[in-house]
């Protein structure tokens, strides 16, 4: 796992292997950052990264300018590592929760510049959680929201779906509010 661009670009992070992670792949990240930077300015934007895992994004995120990430994880190691990890980069914008993430979806008051969801391919919940991040108003307006989820998975149709790219076996899902 590495940082692709920014102040950070090339470093190699390496996360304990005993996360109960799947990390979005360096060659899907770097793709998703090309069409995020044909998109909008990823400095001093505040931004969410739900079911953050090893931060990866979350990391990616800063190193690009990110203003304030908050990485949400309900694993206490992930969170942890996030932490870390950003106290040793002196990544002061990263800051990681632990949290249920629909529990949070449902109690959070911040809005933000840009959300990435990266749930567990066999969440249950999945295809509703672009309908759950806009009922509770967590987007500003304008702002992306990006879902990763399996290519085989259909995610249930929104007003604000604006594409899916797929790389491989994974896909992100596009919104914007």
């Amino acid at each position: 796992m590495r940082i692709i661009g920014g102040h950070h670009a090339g470093l190699r992070l390496h996360p304990p292997a005993n996360l109960p992670v799947r990390p979005t792949t360096d060659m899907a990240k770097e793709a998703l950052f090309n069409t995020l930077q044909n998109r909008m300015d990823l400095t001093e934007i505040h931004a969410l990264d739900l079911f953050a895992g090893t931060g990866n994004i979350s990391f990616e995120l800063a190193s690009r300018g990110a203003a304030h990430v908050l990485a949400v994880d309900a694993h206490f190691k992930c969170v942890q590592y996030i932490n870390s990890t950003a106290g040793k980069l002196t990544m002061d914008a990263v800051k990681a929760v632990k949290a249920d993430v629909l529990k949070f979806i449902t109690s959070c008051r911040e809005t933000f510049d840009f959300i990435f969801a990266d749930p567990p391919y066999d969440l249950a919940q999945l295809p509703q959680l672009p309908q759950l991040i806009f009922h509770y108003g967590l987007l500003k307006a304008g702002a992306l929201l990006v879902l990763e989820h399996a290519s085989t998975r259909k995610i249930a149709a929104h007003p604000n779906w604006v594409e899916t790219r797929k790389y491989g076996y994974s896909s992100f899902s596009f919104y914007q509010a």
